[in-house]
């Protein structure tokens, strides 16, 4: 893996480049010239110190005088610190300032002798063997009216030169490391003013990736980084606006179709749901994410909806169904598709929008068998009476006794419609003050109203020899409307009297329950079988029809105490089983709402 170094490492290196590698190679040529530049004067310097020796030379050895030559060679040597041999074209040395020339071996070999004795100046910087050290050695050829007749050869030791140069370049060493620590100082700096705004942007951009839109960069000096600081910030200005926008319009559609009370499920092309509301899963009786990117196959196990999503999916064309599922009970959905378009206006799915229509259709069949009930329970004594009068009317007015009889009946019929009516308006009045909110509730004693009905029903049950026994606390009071209450107290009492055998007893017991109170109405009459009690409180329900209507009911009673309880804020339930009685128990709460 390529190591990645931080970007003001990577500005500081190349600018230490630019700054130490000119320094470095000025340093080496500055040190090459120098040392060249001393070389070259020692040259000339020894050139010249061979020229004003040549004269004299020149006259020794015309007259071969040997002993002179080295006599001079040694005090000018010694007069001008440089080191001055004589030899004859041969190379045998005459003459050394420095040695005994008869002790020295032959320089004809030496590059300098051999360069002189064509003619030129012969200028060579080598080691010497002799000394042991560094000379730069400048030989002269003598001739003399066209005669040769040796070689004048200068030289220097270059050791101290060297020396100096040594020193000088250490110094120039020390003054290019100050100016590279300088430099690099003012590198680092560089790089850093260069590469902090840098890393600063890029920190932010960081924090952008990362969602952070409400973060903010820096103001930078730079006018460059300035400007892309601040066109980045504006970049996530305007992303976290049209970020907070998204989301609140998503919180919005959410919030919507939550609150929704039909059910809206999004399915794609693959029948794939891709969105759900809280509607639609309580519906299936499921959790959103058991449902979200399923297909409807795998989660809604209902061929009807499967088949319905297929044929939706299949044209453009809006379509609508009711179809039954059975989860805990068996429901009724009434289902509607729609095409589902993107912003690019291509159709992606469908839109199914799913209403809970059980309890309407139940509201309709209910309110199909109340009108059929009505008219059957009207229809019936109005049959009954036209009877009977066609029959006075047909002679039987001349029968007293039989007229007599006639009449009764058509007058009980006559009863039994009013009573019907006076029911029907009961509910009526009930059903419209508790829409309207018109049922004033005020604290009452509950006591009272149960003694007040059982005043009422006291004479039927005397009639059966029926006893009728009251437990209530005097205390006891809820918020109720207390004509009301009585008047489902009567027609639970009358039921129960109705039903029961003579000589059994009613038992009424009211007391305190945790949420508001209770009061039960306990007979031991004939019963109620399971199938009837969720149907009991429904207008003109009856369990058994001809005893019903032998017995002078309507079939309103339970249905209008059911409705006096709901308009007092209260729930009634019953519990019951054939031959051993029912129980009925009114709850109402100790502040109705």
């Amino acid at each position: 893996m390529i190591k990645r170094y931080p970007f003001f490492l990577k500005l500081l290196f190349p600018l230490l480049l630019i700054v130490l590698v000119p320094l470095i190679a000025f340093s080496r040529y500055s040190g090459f010239s120098m040392r060249q530049f001393y070389l070259d004067q020692i040259s000339i310097n020894l050139e010249a110190r061979a020229n004003l020796l040549k004269d004299q030379v020149l006259q020794y050895l015309s007259v071969e005088d040997e002993k002179s030559i080295d006599i001079l060679c040694k005090s000018a040597g010694k007069s001008s610190g440089t080191r001055i041999t004589v030899m004859e074209m041969s190379g045998k040395v005459l003459g050394d300032s420095e040695k005994n020339p008869h002790e020295m071996e032959s320089h004809s070999d030496r590059p300098e002798f051999v360069k002189a004795i064509t003619g030129e100046t012969g200028v060579f910087t080598r080691y010497s063997d002799t000394l042991g050290e560094p000379m730069m050695y400048l030989a002269l050829l003598l001739k003399k009216d066209g005669q040769l007749l040796g070689v004048l050869r200068t030289s220097v030791s270059i050791s101290a030169i060297d020396k100096q140069l040594d020193i000088i370049h250490k110094r120039t060493l020390f003054g290019m490391l100050a100016v590279a620590l300088l430099a690099a100082l003012a590198a680092l700096l560089f790089s850093r003013r260069i590469s902090s705004p840098l890393e600063k942007i890029q920190e932010g951009a960081i924090h952008f990736s990362n969602g952070e839109l409400s973060y903010r960069l820096p103001v930078f000096d730079s006018s460059e980084t300035e400007l892309l600081a601040k066109t980045m910030n504006d970049m996530a200005s305007n992303l976290d606006e049209r970020m907070e926008t998204i989301v609140r319009q998503r919180k919005e559609i959410e919030a919507v179709l939550s609150s929704m009370t039909e059910g809206v499920i999004a399915v794609n092309s693959e029948e794939k749901i891709i969105s759900i509301n809280q509607s639609a899963a309580r519906m299936f009786h499921k959790e959103q994410s058991e449902l979200l990117n399923r297909s409807v196959q795998e989660t809604l196990r209902n061929p009807d909806f499967q088949r319905f999503v297929r044929i939706s999916l299949m044209d453009e064309k809006p379509h609508e169904d009711d179809i039954f599922f059975h989860f805990r009970d068996e429901i009724l959905l009434n289902v509607r598709s729609a095409p589902l378009i993107d912003a690019g206006g291509d159709r992606i799915g469908i839109i199914v929008i799913l209403n809970d229509v059980t309890r309407l259709r139940r509201l309709e069949n209910m309110r199909r068998d109340f009108a059929a009930n009505v008219s059957h329970e009207i229809k019936t004594p109005l049959t009954a009476i036209k009877g009977f009068t066609e029959t006075l009317k047909s002679g039987a007015l001349n029968n007293p006794a039989e007229a007599a009889r006639f009449v009764d009946i058509i007058e009980n019929h006559t009863n039994r419609l009013i009573a019907i009516i006076d029911d029907l308006m009961k509910l009526s009045v009930i059903e419209q003050n508790i829409g309207d909110k018109k049922i004033a509730l005020t604290e009452y004693q509950i006591l009272p109203v149960l003694y007040s009905a059982i005043d009422v029903c006291r004479a039927k049950a005397d009639e059966k020899d029926i006893r009728i026994s009251c437990s209530c606390d005097g205390a006891l009071k809820a918020r109720i409307n207390s004509a009301l209450v009585e008047q489902a107290f009567v027609n639970l009492l009358d039921n129960a009297i109705k039903y029961s055998e003579p000589g059994k007893s009613i038992e009424i017991e009211a007391k305190k329950t945790g949420s508001g109170i209770a009061v039960a109405f306990q007979d031991h009459g004939v019963g109620i079988e399971r199938e009837h009690l969720s149907r009991l409180f429904e207008r003109f329900y009856r369990v058994d029809v001809s005893r019903s209507r032998k017995m002078g009911g309507t079939g309103l009673g339970l249905a209008i105490v059911k409705h006096i309880v709901i308009a007092n804020g209260g729930s009634i339930t019953v519990e019951s089983a054939p031959g051993e009685g029912s129980r009925f128990v009114i709850r109402l709460p100790v502040y109705a709402s």
